[in-house]
């Protein structure tokens, strides 16, 4: 895989909750994080999306914005 973006975190997929037209796609990072994503049901269809999967939660972003507290 070649992409631009420069987060692509890998893990694998824990859940997928299907909703009418968009999925919930829950990835759990090495490490036990989990990243959701909200994509189309076409999409989770046409990459077989299933729990169990190897995915990439790829993030791509013009801003990221950092906190302390």
């Amino acid at each position: 895989m070649k992409i631009s973006a420069r987060n692509a975190l890998e893990g694998t997929i824990k859940e997928v909750h299907k909703g009418a037209t968009t999925a919930h796609v829950e990835i759990e990072l090495k490490g036990g994080q989990i990243v959701t994503s909200s994509i189309t049901n076409e999409s989770v269809d046409e990459l077989g999306l299933k729990k169990g999967v190897q995915a990439y939660a790829v993030i791509k972003a013009s801003d990221v914005m950092v906190a302390i507290k």
